[in-house]
């Protein structure tokens, strides 16, 4: 015990003070005093723990590296998946970005109206867009999709029944389960069909007079193929309302634009228009997903259930913030003005293997001149055709055709040992693998990612960092 350092001397080690500038003297304190208790356990425990100052020294220097370093941080994505829910779901346009930063350092009309001098609505900045975009007759954005449908629930069905075919009641990345969601809501979930199929007359003959929607939802990376039948939206549409109740769809990923151009089959993921030209009256999708805009739920539809929405009580505290807003109309008024592969997720999704495999072979040789200037000699580069997603739960059983650099180095042990080196790396780079090798995928590799990668594979072979290539 009398070998531990006192605190004195760990906080005298010359490259402390680094640290003490970005996390502030007693905060270092802090975390060397827990260090330091947790020394003095392992060899209460066993006395005959191996210990030296070098090991506490190190220790402490890992543990405030980490705690200066921010936990939220960026990557390179090289995986292939488009819409990667880990790694931040769709990537802000320039645009977005652009207002983003403009509104969040300013004073703004966030909720002031200009032309009355009073206070405005929050949701007036983007409700006539989506509207413009959706053919809906009103609109209104909260937080994400599953507050969308809790509020829309809540505030259209609760007490009520809200019929569901069994073949939809789906559990959602994040235990996001639909039977949860509506319980919490307060509607009474009436469950009709099978797993497979469920047919019109399953809803009505469910339809009692406590009923008050049918609520269609979307299957996400869940789907059943072969004997299999679900009811078309315009069949469900009209059975509502001859029946005087609400029908609302669910779309999860609200795409604004047909991708069929992109080979992605919109059976299952129709557009938001879509749903609403087949007769729903209120639709639910993400903002975040295949429309490439921040994170917000989107509730568009008639009028009048809207108008319910805006003045329920549990609005306020699902609401959007202003940089949210901000990035949500600048990405719509891409939308508007049809610059749409200038949003991130669009461009990725629409790129031509063509395009690819010119991207792959540049990068392919750039890596190929990088190694030449190396101590590794035995090495294989190669550009190979690969399957990308998009990811985000959409289009499950969509793939597109793509192109990656494969990159094998037996000197630095298995893919998996690279592919960890990279991820852990100062700049950290998210791969794939296949066959032992190291794949980056190039479609979702953005401007300056092929030397973010070699600044990578730099640090890892320890070579210096004022080398550019």
């Amino acid at each position: 015990m009398r070998n531990i350092p006192s605190m004195d001397k760990l906080l005298a080690l010359p490259w402390v003070a680094a640290y003490e500038e970005k996390l502030g003297r007693e905060t270092v304190k802090l975390l060397l005093t827990g260090l330091l208790a947790s020394q003095r356990a392992k060899i209460l425990k066993d006395p005959d723990t191996a210990f030296d100052f070098e090991s506490i020294e190190s220790d402490a220097r890992r543990l405030l590296a980490k705690k200066s370093t921010p936990s939220l941080r960026r990557v390179v994505n090289a995986t292939g998946v488009v819409i990667h829910t880990n790694l931040g779901r769709s990537l802000l346009a320039k645009e977005a970005v652009s207002e983003v930063l403009d509104i969040a350092g300013s004073y703004n009309t966030l909720e002031y109206s200009l032309e009355e001098g009073a206070r405005g609505h929050r949701n007036n900045h983007v409700e006539w867009l989506l509207c413009r975009l959706t053919g809906a007759e009103a609109a209104l954005v909260v937080n994400n999709n599953a507050a969308a449908v809790i509020l829309a629930l809540s505030a259209l069905a609760k007490d009520k029944e809200s019929i569901v075919s069994r073949g939809e009641l789906v559990e959602i990345g994040g235990s996001f389960r639909i039977p949860d969601i509506m319980a919490l809501s307060g509607t009474k979930m009436v469950e009709v069909g099978t797993t497979n199929r469920t047919h019109l007359k399953d809803y009505e003959e469910a339809v009692t007079g406590e009923c008050a929607m049918l609520l269609k939802i979307h299957p996400s990376n869940y789907r059943i193929t072969g004997f299999h039948y679900a009811v078309p939206r315009e069949e469900l549409a009209a059975l509502a309302h001859s029946r005087g109740l609400i029908f609302m769809e669910d779309l999860g990923s609200g795409m604004l634009i047909d991708t069929s151009a992109a080979g992605l089959s919109s059976e299952n993921d129709p557009t938001v228009a879509d749903s609403l030209r087949a007769g729903c009256d209120i639709v639910t999708f993400s903002g975040d997903k295949l429309l490439g805009g921040p994170q917000i739920g989107a509730i568009v539809g008639k009028k009048e259930l809207i108008e319910k929405l805006k003045s329920h009580q549990l609005l306020r505290a699902l609401r959007v913030d202003k940089m949210t807003l901000a990035a949500c109309e600048a990405t719509l008024r891409l939308y508007l003005c049809g610059d749409v592969r200038a949003i991130p997720t669009i461009d990725m999704i629409f790129k031509t293997k063509e395009e690819l495999l010119e991207e792959a072979k540049r990068f392919s040789r750039r890596l190929k001149t990088y190694f030449k200037g190396t101590r590794i000699q035995r090495l294989t580069i190669e550009v190979v055709p690969v399957n990308d997603t998009v990811g985000g739960g959409t289009f499950p059983q969509s793939v597109l055709a793509g192109y990656a650099v494969a990159l094998r180095l037996p000197e630095m042990g298995s893919a998996g040992k690279l592919a960890e080196k990279l991820r852990r790396g100062s700049f950290p780079v998210i791969t794939g693998a296949a066959e032992d090798k190291v794949l980056f995928h190039l479609r979702t590799m953005r401007e300056g990612d092929d030397r973010r990668i070699i600044g990578a594979l730099d640090e890892i072979l320890r070579m210096p960092a004022e080398r550019t290539y």
